[in-house]
Formats: structure tokens, C-alpha cells, sequence
């Protein structure tokens, strides 16, 4: 059987070597992200480091780009409880105020 190209395996006999998709953790993409925004080294250094392809690099870096602004606004400020927290205290100051006023006029 002809093999047209030198780094396939021939079909009969040999057996495929499947690879195995890796999955990266945030930390570990963030991390990659984080420094290819430094731009210290290229982004084909740090696919060659990483062994990423940089093209995922770049994916990467977009996306962290794109997001990072929710990184100050997710768990920071105020939450729904605090909104309603705040509201309610409101709501007391003026029962307070019709309370005495009311307790005045009698």
C-alpha cells in the first residue's frame, strides 16, 4: 500500500495513536494570558514553553482582555442584599417619622 505522505502509518498492521485532548485549568489560563498581555516574550516563546498552540494563546489573551473589568465587579461592591438591606432601612427611617408625627397630633 502507498503511503502518500511519510508521517502517516501505513493502514493495515499499525495502529493510529489517537492524542488525547488536554484540558487547562483557569489558573493555568489565566496565567498563560497574564503574560502574554506582559509582552515580555513573543507568543510563539510562550507556546513553545506552555506547549500551547498560539493561536489558544491568543484566544486566551482576547478573552481576558474582553473580561477583565468583570473581574473587579463580580463580588465586589454591592450585592442584592445589600440593596434590599438598604431599602428597608429606608423604609424604617420613614414609619419612624410618620409614627412621630403622628404621635404629636394626638
Amino acid at each position: 500500500m502507498l503511503r502518500w505522505k511519510k508521517w502517516l502509518p501505513f493502514t493495515t498492521g499499525d495502529p493510529v495513536i489517537k492524542r488525547i485532548r488536554r484540558t487547562h485549568s483557569a489558573i493555568f489560563k489565566t496565567k498563560v494570558a497574564f503574560e502574554s498581555l506582559k509582552e515580555d516574550r513573543t507568543i510563539a516563546e510562550l507556546s513553545s514553553e506552555y506547549k500551547i498552540h498560539p493561536n489558544q494563546i491568543t484566544k486566551w489573551k482576547k478573552y481576558f482582555q474582553e473580561h477583565m473589568a468583570d473581574i473587579f465587579t463580580i463580588g465586589y461592591g454591592k450585592d442584592e442584599n445589600d440593596t434590599v438591606i438598604s431599602s428597608l432601612y429606608e423604609e424604617i427611617g420613614r414609619l419612624k417619622v410618620e409614627l412621630d408625627y403622628l404621635k404629636k397630633r394626638v
